[in-house]
């Protein structure tokens, strides 16, 4: 039985019993969507607000990440940014220090190539007069050698003595000579 009829048995009296069922069935569809929609619509609207309240803070807070995130990653773009000017600033840097530590290690290498060639040019000379030395010895002691050996080969010769002796006087009277004036 549905719930029409049981209400037209104790109100019976207006009313009389439908038996169409399509009718019945219309109108008993009708009280139940009534009833749910009464009792249950309030549930159903509280739950879809809850859940349209819900959906929307997650969209808020999923705007709020992303701004966030945009925040971070304009951030992070700004410091890639900074770190690829710097990166640049230290390689010019490094190359005005290689060019600046290039040019002083030539500068040194020339001064070391001059400084080499002038002790080098020293020793030459230093040499050359030590070579100049001993050939001037070796010339003197081969002249005096020479000087002995004409002197020994005179000696030796009768009329060396009596010359030596003529030297002498001669050299004794003019000194004499220049004495007594």
């Amino acid at each position: 039985m549905n719930l029409i009829e049981i209400n037209c048995m104790f109100f019976g009296h207006g009313f009389g019993i439908n038996t169409n069922i399509l009718e019945t069935n219309v109108i008993n569809l009708a009280v139940v969507i009534a009833v749910v929609v009464t009792f249950v619509g309030d549930a159903v609207r509280e739950l879809l607000e809850n859940r349209k309240k819900k959906i929307l803070q997650n969209i808020c807070a999923a705007d709020a990440r992303a701004q966030e995130i945009q925040e971070k990653m304009d951030q992070a773009i700004s410091q890639l940014e900074n770190a690829k000017i710097r990166a640049n600033e230290i390689r010019e840097q490094g190359l005005i220090a290689a060019e600046r530590e290039k040019n002083l290690c030539i500068e040194q290498a020339e001064e070391e190539t001059a400084r080499l060639k002038e002790t080098r040019q020293s020793a030459i000379r230093l040499q050359q007069q030590k070579a100049i030395q001993q050939i001037s010895q070796q010339i003197v002691l081969l002249s005096l050698k020479q000087v002995r050996d004409q002197l020994k080969l005179k000696m030796k010769s009768k009329t060396f003595h009596p010359w030596v002796n003529k030297v002498k006087i001669n050299k004794y009277t003019s000194i004499k000579k220049y004495s007594f004036n």
